[in-house]
């Protein structure tokens, strides 16, 4: 899996994640607004590895790749202090990310509400405080 694979497939997922919204299947949109949300934050951490070559440097940085955590993807894209800075200038943000923070991927086998699946949705496409579009300023 290639950058530009994990991209289309993060933009193809939010996607997929609509149409279950407006289907009225909370659940699947749920589980696949969060994991557009990991599909993107992992073509930062491809983007990190190609400008620094961090996995020649850091051995244990590839044990961090193969995670779903999106609080550790964050971390292992090398993301933490920007978004920390981009939450404090854009205090709406903190609530999005507060929200894809809680998604697992474990989330597939759980039964969700409209309004989780609505709140998880919207933080992740929200343009002015969504997640994915702050994603994709890095990836």
């Amino acid at each position: 899996m290639n950058r530009t694979n994990l991209r289309r497939l993060a933009e193809e997922r939010v996607i997929d994640a609509k149409i279950l919204l407006d289907g009225g299947q909370w659940a699947g949109s749920y589980y696949l607004a969060g994991y557009a949300v990991e599909c993107g934050l992992k073509s930062c951490v491809l983007a990190l590895i190609e400008r620094t070559g961090i996995i020649f440097i850091q051995r244990k940085f590839l044990e961090d790749c193969w995670t779903h955590d999106i609080e550790t993807l964050v971390k292992t894209a090398g993301l933490k202090d920007e978004r920390t800075s981009d939450i404090v200038a854009n205090p709406g943000r903190a609530l999005s990310w507060g929200q894809a923070k809680d998604w697992t991927v474990d989330a597939r086998y759980d039964q969700k509400t409209e309004a989780q699946a609505r709140k998880l949705y919207e933080a992740v496409i929200n343009p002015l405080i969504g997640v994915l579009p702050w994603i994709k300023m890095h990836w």
